[in-house]
């Protein structure tokens, strides 16, 4: 079955349809006990506009193999390709620039500076990347600001807004440089059930526009609105719904 999967990835990405294709991929962690297997040699691929909910319970590899595909952690072993880039090969600098230019990453716990305002948390990302002018990059912020109705909070600190309405923020923060890959972690994990879905109907709204969404998750209502879900367990894909 293995081989017939991976055969089939080969063929979908001939038809230009892959987007993210991990091949064998393993990472293990160094601890006092010893190594400690994180990913047990995974082949995934994930097509152009899909929806991608990666489940589990907690320490089943969720946020490892996620933090794969965006180059935040680098695999112990295997390859990683987006788009036309072997993300396993670049150097952390370089790994930096280029999620900066080709992928959003959301973070459970939202990761917005304290200290900068909301509409100056959605520009930073755009600040590092120089792809807009300064103007160009504070009319983009707002725009992303209303598209996440959450304009009206554009000049207050994220301290001042609710849960959701950050969540929102770092969505928006995320789209900054229109990267065609969004990844999140766990996004709905501290939310209200009311609040979690009007997040998700945010993601919802971004693969109408062509995006591509990976979501990491241990909450399995998230994949009803999937169009695919592999469930990890112990760093091994178990199913494939």
């Amino acid at each position: 079955m293995l081989a017939n999967r991976l055969d089939l990835n080969r063929t979908k990405e001939k038809n230009g349809k892959v987007l993210i294709e991990l091949s064998a991929v393993v990472k293990a962690y160094k601890s006092l006990a010893g190594a400690v297997m994180a990913l047990k040699s995974i082949d995934l691929s994930v097509e152009r506009g899909e929806f991608l909910v990666v489940a589990g319970k907690s320490g089943a590899g969720k946020t490892t193999l996620v933090n794969m595909i965006t180059g935040l952690d680098r695999v112990t072993s295997g390859e990683i390709w987006v788009r036309d880039t072997p993300v396993h090969k670049l150097r952390m600098e370089q790994a930096t620039r280029w999620r900066g230019e080709n992928t959003g990453v959301v973070f459970q716990s939202f990761e917005l500076l304290p200290t900068l305002t909301v509409l100056q948390n959605v520009m930073l990302p755009m600040d590092f990347a120089h792809r807009y002018t300064v103007q160009e990059r504070r009319d983009r912020a707002m725009y992303l600001l209303e598209r996440m109705e959450i304009a009206e909070h554009a000049h207050k600190l994220p301290t001042e807004v609710s849960g959701g309405q950050q969540q929102r923020i770092a969505i928006a923060r995320a789209m900054a440089n229109d990267p065609p890959i969004l990844i999140a972690d766990e996004p709905t994990g501290s939310l209200d059930s009311v609040t979690a879905a009007a997040v998700l109907t945010v993601f919802e709204s971004l693969l109408d526009q062509g995006k591509t969404v990976v979501i990491a998750t241990h909450d399995l209502d998230i994949t009803r609105r999937a169009t695919r879900t592999i469930m990890l367990f112990d760093g091994e894909i178990v199913d494939v719904v």
